[in-house]
């Protein structure tokens, strides 16, 4: 099996890199390579490794596809440094962990247990070998999209004049939850919060919030400034719905446009004008393209069409530098198709194309896919129709 062999790939880097080893503790990584989220720490060392799970063995003993005789149940790191070092080669005074996962104490705590080793983030390692899906990863990505399908079904189902944002972001969660969705999301950020995901109407199009990179919603209050609010919902309002799922431990991120009623021609222009741009992009997508020339892509379609001034815009002079990200075990995760990203995309990744439209005086459309790189020709794993609704 494909992902037997992950733990072999990240040994081969290990020694590749000069490494004496790495300690793992990141759930999700913890996942990708042993196949359980049980608290755990993975040691790796260039000719062995061993997962130590601190809670809920028997959980963790059903859950993963490694050896079993590769698993010991340990809570104390110090106990299991102790092993680590004696285990390490005597030329590998080097340790890769993962420093933007560790807080500040964290890290002070590792270094006491590892005295005389040097370290080094083992994170760009791993997320490099998370880029590419395996044939499992992606079908799991579709059960994760067609959970996100149930979603805008209660949109078409729900939405309607008088109801507010909250109510319609509950009946898309509901049926979200109802279809396999695990209830939660992950993204690699520290303190980062927010809803169960973005989604506005009305004259809170233009309320961006610096939460999140996107058209973002303006939330319940203060304390969590994205998502929906008490707003409710009238005739002629164009809605906007962003609302991921995590289904068997893979994301999706899909993001659809409503009308309450009919919507104006020049709105249907400008979400044609969108879905033009992204599927220019599904065209012409190709292994080996720089994430950088898929951005500067993007831009050069919307100059075509004159939408310079509107596409990718957050209003005040700001634009986004970015259109989409990778996904998978994270939300968000490398590569990012953006100006600054400059690493190549290649056969099986997933991105989602995340592109908008922006106009002060008309009003915002969004449309989001997820696609699978291919060699010829990409293929878009979401399912719902790519149109603007109007309901």
């Amino acid at each position: 099996m494909e992902r037997v062999k992950r733990l072999e790939t990240l040994q081969r880097q290990i020694v590749d890199q000069g490494l004496g080893g790495a300690l793992i503790g990141y759930s999700r990584n913890i996942l990708y390579f042993t196949g359980t989220a049980q608290p755990s720490y993975l040691v790796v060392l260039p000719d062995e490794y061993t997962l130590y799970v601190r809670s809920g063995l028997d959980f963790a003993l059903n859950d993963i596809f490694i050896p079993v005789e590769r698993v010991k149940e340990e809570r104390c790191l110090d106990k299991i440094s102790e092993a680590f070092l004696k285990r390490m080669q005597p030329s590998g005074g080097q340790i890769g962990v993962e420093m933007d996962i560790l807080t500040a104490e964290q890290f002070l705590n590792v270094k006491q247990l590892f005295p005389g080793c040097d370290f080094v983030n083992i994170s760009p390692v791993v997320l490099e070998q998370r880029k590419k899906k395996t044939p499992q990863e992606i079908e799991q990505i579709r059960e994760a999209c067609k959970a996100i399908h149930a979603g805008h079904e209660a949109v078409l189902s729900s939405l309607k004049e008088g109801i507010t944002e909250l109510e319609l972001a509950a009946a898309v969660e509901n049926a979200h939850r109802l279809a396999g969705h695990e209830g939660i999301f992950f993204i690699r950020q520290p303190d980062f919060f927010m809803s169960r995901g973005p989604i506005t109407s009305g004259p809170n199009l233009f309320r961006i919030s610096g939460v999140v990179y996107t058209i973002t919603g303006v939330g319940l209050s203060p304390a969590v400034p994205a998502g929906p609010s008490q707003r409710m919902i009238n005739a002629g309002d164009i809605v906007i719905v962003d609302i991921p799922t995590l289904v068997k431990g893979y994301h999706a991120d899909q993001t659809r446009t409503y009308c309450v009623g009919k919507a104006g021609k020049e709105i249907h222009s400008m979400y044609s004008d969108l879905k033009a741009i992204a599927d220019h992009l599904v065209d012409n997508i190709r292994p080996g393209m720089a994430c950088s020339d898929i951005y500067r892509m993007a831009v050069k379609k919307a100059d075509e069409l004159g939408r310079q001034d509107q596409f990718q815009h957050f209003g005040g002079g700001k634009r986004s530098r970015l259109i989409g990200h990778g996904i998978g075990l994270e939300l968000n995760e490398p590569p990012i198709p953006s100006e600054c990203d400059h690493s190549p995309v290649e056969e099986g990744y997933v991105i989602a194309l995340d592109l908008h439209m922006l106009d002060a005086e008309l009003g915002a459309v969004k449309l989001e896919d997820m696609i699978l790189i291919k060699g010829t020709e990409s293929e878009i794993l979401t399912t719902s129709p790519r149109k603007l609704f109007e309901v």
